[in-house]
Parts: structure tokens; C-alpha cells; sequence
């Protein structure tokens, strides 16, 4: 599943085998996410992550900051 474009903002679900999995990878959105200054909107449901990109300081829409956070989202999701 590839990123969509709603209401402003980047959203994208991830599946994971089990819970420890998908703790893992948001650790590691977490870590790029600092690194990057551009932090995102998530919510995990056992296995799922879903994910939510948008520049607040830029009126809630979508920026460069998006796009890339959401490249090296992919990246990791690899």
C-alpha cells in the first residue's frame, strides 16, 4: 500500500507479523523522526501502525518534510 493524500496530510498503514514487530519499526520512525526535526501523528493497534504526515508550522499541509519523512518511513519499512 502506497501513501495517500487526505485532508492535508500523508496517511499510510503498515502491517506487521505481531506486536514486537511493529513496536520495532516505530522505534525506528521515532529515532529518523528526531533526527529529521518532523515528528508524526501514529496510532498502533497490535500489528498495525497507522501514520499521518502533516506540517503544522506550514498550515497543516503537506511540505517537503512530509515527503521525505515519508520516503525514509518506506525506507525502514523495507
Amino acid at each position: 500500500m502506497a501513501w495517500t493524500e487526505n485532508n492535508n496530510a500523508l496517511e499510510r498503514e503498515f502491517q506487521f507479523s505481531d506486536f514486537t514487530e511493529a513496536f520495532a519499526f516505530m522505534t525506528r520512525v521515532a529515532f529518523a523522526a528526531e533526527a529529521a526535526g518532523h515528528h508524526p501523528e501514529w496510532t498502533n493497534v497490535y500489528n498495525r501502525v497507522n501514520i499521518r504526515l502533516t506540517t503544522h508550522d506550514a498550515g497543516n499541509t503537506v511540505t517537503d518534510k512530509d515527503r521525505n519523512l515519508a520516503a525514509v518511513i518506506d525506507r525502514i519499512y523495507e
